[in-house]
């Protein structure tokens, strides 16, 4: 041990005995009832934070249960002579946190040796590492921890052993051992996030990326969920007065009993009265020789880009269009765009939305189609010059089937903004139409003062495979007319109608099943050559 080191150890040392002293002559916590603590395997940092004073010990690397052992034998006549069954490896597990807040660290088939690093930073130095491994780039992070119901089950079983035991004596009735004290889990943010800020060189707050620390610990768990007094529980109590023989309970499904929530169990636990807990759990819990498992997890908050795109091919369609394990068209809109978002951002997976969609051989014109990637757990969060090359890396393609305006990084309150308006919307639309019979001027007068029209849609028959049989009320906003210059059979209809309106159908009629159509008005068959989109009214992505 260098000199520097010896010196950090000795003022730890010396720290530890000044709050145990302080404590011990504040009769806060009772020296007899420390000892019991330590003895039926409660670790020092559990025993300070049930009797509230963690804060004031949580960070003092001496406070070990070797260290407490020997401060108890000078103070405490109970513990003199090193017999009794308190002392214990600080390498045991705790009865009530399963060395969460006493941490060992497991390599191989050994235990890593700690000299003079907190166990704490041992571990803190794995997140740290897994994150730069994993190629996060971060500003701040926010920490989720998941215990295993067991943990409250036992602190519960230890408070209940101690009532029991030391119930009738005045700092109990004071409420020196409340359960108003810090939990576990409250235990370990306060010990982990320090050590986290400093290792990862940022802040702990509300934070889109998240470091999820998960215990578990399968064999303990099971074994509460075995003691529930679920409805499997109460079957097999009942074959056992009968006379069965015990081979009977092998019968319970292992599998099934893991498979339970912990929030399941943490509810079961809270119906439980205290009176029916103690029949049913051991007072004290029997000391644990296995430490939880522990699983890192990282997981950034979903970010979306945004903008507007313009389909400039009919033959591309807006997603990955498959049927019999064939692909109909050249390419789609979601793939072109999520290729380029993907490579920049490094996400586990992308959501592509638009506000609609048109068919595959229909273009998307004018300001184009406001759209959405989300996409999932980047590793980085594209900046503005980023942003601005994805969009040129687009619109410079030699093939021209996409191209895309006004692309930037987006709140997810957009997203909500344009379900909501994709109802509301107002369309606009180009179609080149052929009628069986030539339009007179009348005609394309009868169709040019239509104003705000409601029409009945079924579902068209093209899309019943798919889409359920409804009757939907449209709106055509406004219609015009013009002939094609060279052909008496050949015209241009514009027009503006709500979302949701199918307007191949609309011209044609579908068989009746769209009605008014423009072939009904004008008492002729006709047909859509080529449909356009020339504009999606939406106040989004401009």
């Amino acid at each position: 041990m260098t000199a520097t080191n010896a010196a950090t150890a000795a003022a730890s040392d010396a720290e530890a005995r000044s709050i145990l002293e302080r404590a011990a002559a504040a009769s806060f916590p009772p020296l007899h009832a420390v000892h019991h603590l330590l003895s039926v395997g409660v670790c020092v940092r559990c025993i300070f934070r049930m009797f509230g004073a963690f804060s004031h010990a949580c960070l003092c690397a001496s406070l070990t249960v070797s260290f407490f052992h020997s401060f108890l034998e000078e103070h405490d006549d109970s513990a003199k002579g090193g017999s009794c069954s308190c002392l214990s490896t600080d390498e045991a597990c705790c009865s009530i946190c399963f060395g969460i807040l006493l941490p060992t660290c497991h390599k191989d088939e050994g235990v890593v040796p700690f000299d003079d690093i907190s166990r704490i930073d041992i571990i803190t130095s794995m997140v740290s590492q897994a994150i730069q491994r994993e190629g996060y780039q971060i500003d701040g992070f926010s920490l989720e921890i998941s215990l295993p119901a067991v943990v409250a089950a036992n602190e519960r079983a230890i408070r209940l052993y101690m009532k029991e035991k030391y119930g009738s004596e005045n700092w109990f009735k004071d409420e020196i051992f409340s359960q108003q004290t810090m939990s576990v889990k409250e235990g370990l943010r306060l010990l982990i996030v320090p050590s986290l800020e400093k290792q990862l060189g940022v802040k702990h707050g509300d934070n889109s990326f998240r470091i999820r620390l998960t215990y578990t610990h399968d064999d303990a768990s099971l074994k509460l969920k075995r003691l529930l007094p679920n409805d499997s529980n109460r079957k097999r109590k009942a074959e056992s007065r009968e006379g069965n023989d015990t081979r009977r309970n092998s019968t319970y499904d292992d599998k099934q009993t893991l498979s339970e929530t912990d929030s399941f169990i943490h509810k079961s636990l809270e119906g439980i009265q205290d009176q029916e807990f103690c029949s049913l759990f051991e007072l004290p819990p029997e000391k644990v020789s296995k430490p939880c498992h522990l699983v890192m997890t990282f997981l950034r908050s979903p970010i979306y880009i945004g903008g507007r795109y313009l389909k400039l091919s009919r033959n591309v369609s807006q997603s990955c269009w498959i049927i019999d394990d064939e692909r109909m068209g050249e390419a789609s809109v979601e793939e072109i765009i999520k290729e380029s978002v993907c490579a920049i951002s490094r996400g586990d997976g992308y959501k592509f939305h638009a506000a609609g969609r048109e068919d595959i051989d229909v273009r998307m014109l004018g300001s184009g189609r406001p759209f959405l990637i989300e996409v999932l757990n980047v590793r980085s969060i594209p900046s503005a010059i980023e942003i601005q090359q994805i969009s040129d890396k687009i619109n410079s393609s030699e093939k021209k089937h996409v191209r895309i305006r006004n692309l930037k990084l987006v709140d997810n309150e957009i997203w909500a903004m344009m379900r909501e308006g994709e109802a509301e919307k107002q369309k606009q639309y180009a179609a080149l139409i052929w009628t069986s019979s030539p339009l007179t001027d009348d005609d394309l007068q009868k169709i040019s003062v239509i104003k705000d029209m409601e029409i009945v849609q079924n579902t068209p028959v093209r899309v019943l495979h798919r889409r359920s049989p409804l009757e939907r009320k449209r709106i055509i906003h406004w219609m015009e007319i013009e002939k094609v210059e060279g052909s008496s059979n050949y015209y241009l209809l514009h027009l503006c109608t709500q979302a949701g309106t199918y307007i191949k159908e609309f011209v044609h009629g579908d068989l009746g099943r769209t009605n008014p159509s423009i072939g009904s008005m004008l008492r002729c068959r006709a047909e859509i050559l080529q449909l356009d989109v020339t504009d999606v009214k939406m106040d989004l992505l401009q």
